[in-house]
């Protein structure tokens, strides 16, 4: 059913009672939810909940906020910024610089001791394995926190297996336990740690529980008398 005229006499073609502000339908999406749930964009299996994806793209300039005021200070006071820094990207308002990994030490000292810098604090070390999707497929991100200008930058390196990356724990010493636990779970060797060893798994644990291709395992579990499977036999990882 459709109206004979709109309110300026002019035949509508628009059914009544259709939703002209109805939005765009969402272009299906290649990543794989829980519960098996693949084409939504819901991450979750539950509908409705689509996770925005990060963008890894260089961003352009201007960045933003204090962003700029960060790459210029950095860029004028290490001689080496050209050759060290590999993109930056502006992302859900977080700055990240991507660093070649044999001068992320070099970068941290100037990050830390520069004037107009003064990132003193770094709160965290931690890694992730982009295992298929990039050749240099561990990713090792610090968090760095300015406590004098209130600020938060965010330095970030790419290695292959069998890569190492110079500590830190000369400028930070923060990221002493942090990049044991690294080592840990990933395997990434950092070059000049006073005491790199395990931190969370025994001493003579093999392998690095947090890379992708290590396996689940686990023990079935009784429960009222059915038994359930390993995390690795059940259907969701079949």
């Amino acid at each position: 059913m459709t109206n004979p005229e709109s309110d300026g006499g002019v035949p509508a073609t628009q059914p009544v009672g259709a939703n002209i502000d109805a939005p765009a339908q969402v272009p299906p999406s290649p990543h794989k939810g829980m519960f098996g749930v693949t084409g939504s964009g819901d991450v979750s299996g539950f509908g409705g909940l689509v996770r925005k994806r990060a963008t890894t793209a260089d961003s352009s300039r201007p960045f933003g906020g204090y962003f700029d005021e960060v790459y210029d200070a950095l860029e004028e006071a290490y001689p080496g910024f050209a050759d060290a820094v590999e993109r930056v990207v502006v992302d859900r308002g977080e700055l990240t610089l991507h660093i070649k990994a044999e001068r992320i030490a070099e970068v941290a000292q100037i990050m830390r001791d520069d004037e107009a810098l003064r990132f003193e604090l770094c709160s965290s070390v931690d890694g992730v394995d982009y295992l298929g999707s990039d050749p240099r497929r561990f990713h090792i991100s610090y968090q760095l926190t300015s406590m004098t200008y209130r600020r938060r930058a965010r330095l970030e390196v790419a290695v292959a297996e069998g890569q190492t990356v110079p500590s830190v724990t000369s400028v930070y010493p923060t990221a002493d336990w942090q990049e044991r636990e690294t080592y840990d779970m990933f395997g990434v060797v950092f070059t000049g740690h006073p005491n790199l060893t395990r931190v969370l798994m025994p001493d003579d644990w093999e392998g690095h529980p947090q890379r992708k291709d290590y396996p689940l395992g686990g023990v079935p579990v009784e429960y009222k008398g059915a038994e359930i499977p390993p995390p690795d036999q059940r259907r969701v990882y079949q």
